[in-house]
């Protein structure tokens, strides 16, 4: 689509809005502020969440956003909830795949996350589709600790659950348009009908294109632009005592990424993003789930099944320079299927509350990672230390490689199945509550491989005057692994309630699954290669080419477990004060870390080389006052290594990398009631996050200092629009995201600069 065709879009919707606006504003019916809108889409409760409670009764650390406060602050995704709950971070960085979120001090850069996301009680099987676009989101809920016992694998930090709008419980024309500096803008239309009592149907769509903010100074052209768009077309209906729920939902983003900045350690600077090989990412979802329950007054039983299916391709100049080393592709597909069977007593107010569910997944995932080696990557990462080694051998002699470029091909066939069974109680004795639960989770995975490569080598004088002919060498390191996953995660939990509130105690136990590192089969084949060639050319040295690998057992990793000990409360003192405390300790063993081979390395792999434990104290604040709202959140982690010893340095006792010590944020509001025909209400807000220390690396050498980003805007209420002015980052804060090394250079991806914007959003 070009660019033309995008702004004609985004001017039509724009025209349309102008048009809702003209009718919205003269119409001679009574119409219904936006704020009651609100209300009503909050206070009619037509498919609650199937595992859910009042999370504010119960032992659990959480934090609860409304369409409203979600649709005020602008939130489009879930990057944007960083920092509004305590201790979450999701470090905006490269592209859409980079979904890596941090709970509590851990998290993971690739492979297995350390927090569940569900959509409309569906869990999304896959992080690479965790950053989506918001719109139409009824609700955010962010479950924090260990989720294991109701949820499974993957939610060791804890368990998102988005709802969006239902039909049932609202019923119109929505459409929201905002445009952006720096060229961006996003659009959503969305009808709601329910033709029936017992019937509801809604179709949304979403567009969203992404200006940039970083240019590339090779091209001179913006590296992170992009575009997205989403369809979700959702059913409800009930018949007797059945209600049903399907939702079918897909989505395209095709973007650029990866703001790479050279870093100079010696100077302590970055240089401007500057690398020659075009980078990107291109994602196809389709995600389809229906749910099913039937409830009396005395059960109610659930069924949840899903199909996810994503095809994606990630490209990338892997050493981010001006020089042609060399690149990178992955190439995914991936088909899952899950069905989920919940059954709980259906009287809230009996004494003893029980749930027990049984869990089945499937995901089938084809991978192809082509490394494409071109010709400064083969006389830099190969033919230079190769040669140096053999000069202190044979001087004057060495391997000569004539090939421009050469690909080394990695294919994985990796099926995972996966199957569990878990129950829960609670119990009410006078204000005491007891909870006990536990989940028998058995997983089983296994990964066919087949990597090869194709090259031409010679062994002679490097002055020119060797007559040798090149010899062909073909390369290749297949095979098959397996692994079996079993794990019992349990909870226990006492609470004590009182007129304003209750106080808690929990032990839970989460995993994160273990798998394999695709990312370092390059690496391995060009140790097999070096050894092929050695051995064509009758030549025999040692340390070099004498590695040889019939099994990748190397490349597994297995899972990360911890336990979670918790006390806290939430309390309601007084009308419109709303405060949540908790203290939490946590210890985790086998540790699943990135680490780099040794060398001038391609690729990366996991390994459970580390054990850690992070102590914390979370802190939230909410109060409403007519038109005064105030709310803040505050998170501290200390996370330290316990045991980590990579072979080159000993780590214990320094901080987890990545994963920040403190979040904060907080968000001040005042709402003005105006005596105006069209003009309804005046909201001033303004908020403020903050985020640090950052540890970039396990030996603590370098950091993100406590920075702090400040945000304004001001809505106009109308009868049925809303008129939004914004601004994020007013100060223009410099701050960096991520850190990363690659061939031993290293690179920091910096934050996103000031933005302005205005956005109209209708409802009829």
């Amino acid at each position: 689509m070009s660019w033309w065709c995008i702004f004609a879009l985004v001017k039509k919707l724009f025209n349309i809005l102008a048009l809702f606006i003209l009718i919205s504003t003269t119409s001679a019916m009574a119409e219904e502020p936006a704020d009651t809108i609100y209300r009503k889409i909050q206070q009619v409760e037509i498919t609650a969440s199937i595992k859910g409670s009042d999370k504010r009764s119960t032992p659990i650390s959480t934090t609860s956003l409304t369409m409203q406060r979600l649709e005020e602050r602008g939130v489009a995704s879930v990057k944007e909830l960083t920092a509004l709950a305590p201790n979450f971070y999701q470090p905006d960085y490269g592209s859409s795949i980079t979904s890596s979120i941090y709970v509590r001090g851990f998290g993971s850069r690739i492979d297995q996350p350390v927090l569940g996301i569900t959509l409309d009680n569906v869990p999304l099987m896959n992080k690479n589709s965790f950053d989506f676009d918001f719109y139409d989101i009824r609700s955010v809920e962010l479950l924090r600790g260990p989720q294991g016992t109701l949820y499974g694998r993957n939610t060791s930090g804890g368990v998102m659950n988005i709802t969006t709008l239902s039909p049932m419980a609202w019923q119109g024309l929505r459409a929201m348009a905002e445009y952006s500096t720096l060229t961006s803008a996003r659009a959503s239309l969305g009808y709601y009908a329910r033709p029936k009592a017992n019937f509801g149907i809604s179709v949304t769509a979403g567009f969203n294109h992404n200006g940039g903010h970083f240019v590339n100074e090779y091209t001179d052209e913006m590296c992170d632009r992009g575009d997205s768009g989403s369809v979700r077309v959702r059913m409800l209906g009930h018949k007797g005592l059945w209600d049903f729920d399907n939702s079918l939902s897909v989505g395209y983003t095709n973007e650029g990424g990866y703001a790479y900045h050279h870093y100079l350690p010696d100077s302590n600077t970055t240089e401007a993003i500057n690398y020659n090989d075009p980078s990107g990412y291109e994602r196809l979802t389709i995600n389809e789930g229906f749910v099913a329950r039937y409830h009396n007054d005395k059960i109610s039983i659930s069924s949840i099944t899903s199909y996810q299916y994503l095809d994606d391709c990630m490209t990338l100049d892997q050493d981010f320079s001006p020089r042609s080393m060399f690149t990178m592709q992955q190439m995914q597909k991936e088909h899952t299927l899950t069905e989920e069977i919940v059954i709980r007593n259906a009287n809230p107010l009996q004494r003893w509350q029980w749930i027990s569910g049984a869990f089945l997944f499937g995901k089938w995932l084809d991978m192809s990672s082509p490394v494409k080696f071109k010709r400064d990557g083969i006389e830099g990462l190969i033919l230079h230390n190769t040669n140096t080694n053999i000069g202190n051998v044979f001087p004057g002699y060495g391997l000569d490689i004539p090939n421009d470029s050469f690909v080394i091909h990695s294919e994985f066939n990796i099926p995972t199945y996966g199957a569990a069974l878990y129950h829960q109680s609670d119990i009410k004795l006078g204000r005491w509550n007891l909870t006990a639960g536990v989940r028998i989770d058995l997983e089983y995975t296994s990964m066919d491989y087949n990597s090869w490569g194709d090259i031409s080598v010679r062994f002679g004088k490097l002055d020119g005057s060797n007559d040798y002919n090149f010899i062909p060498v073909h390369s290749s390191f297949k095979g098959d692994e397996q692994q079996l996953f079993f794990e019992i995660l349990p909870k226990i939990a006492v609470e004590y309630n009182m007129p304003i509130g209750n106080l808690y105690a929990t032990v839970t136990r989460g995993y994160k699954s273990g798998g394999f590192n695709t990312q370092i089969f390059s690496d391995i084949l060009q140790m097999q290669m070096m050894n092929d060639m050695m051995n064509a050319l009758g030549v025999e040295l040692d340390g070099v080419g004498t590695a040889t690998y019939d099994s990748a057992s190397a490349t597994r990793y297995k899972p990360e477990t911890s336990w979670n000990f918790e006390i806290g409360t939430h309390l309601s003192p007084v009308n419109g004060l709303h405060l949540d405390a908790s203290l939490f300790w946590i210890e985790c063993f086998d540790q699943q870390v990135t680490v780099l081979p040794e060398g001038n390395n391609t690729g990366r792999m996991m390994s459970n080389a580390a054990r850690a434990r992070s102590i914390g104290a979370e802190l939230s604040a909410e109060y409403n006052y007519r038109g005064l709202s105030i709310r803040a959140d505050y998170g501290y982690t200390n996370a330290r290594f316990r045991e980590y010893n990579d072979g080159m340095a000993d780590y214990v006792g320094n901080y987890l990398p990545y994963a920040p010590q403190n979040t904060l944020s907080a968000m001040v509001g005042y709402t003005w009631l105006v005596d105006n025909k069209h003009l309804k209400q005046i909201t001033l807000s303004a908020d403020w996050r903050g985020i640090g220390d950052i540890y970039w690396n396990e030996a603590n050498t370098l950091r993100q200092d406590f920075y702090s980003v400040f945000g304004a805007q001001i809505m106009l209420r109308m009868q049925r629009c809303t008129l939004t002015l914004w601004g994020r980052n007013l100060t223009n804060t410099d701050y960096n995201v991520f850190y990363f090394k690659s061939v031993g250079e290293e690179f920091f991806s910096k934050g996103t600069p000031t933005q302005l914007g205005i956005r109209i959003s209708v409802s009829i």
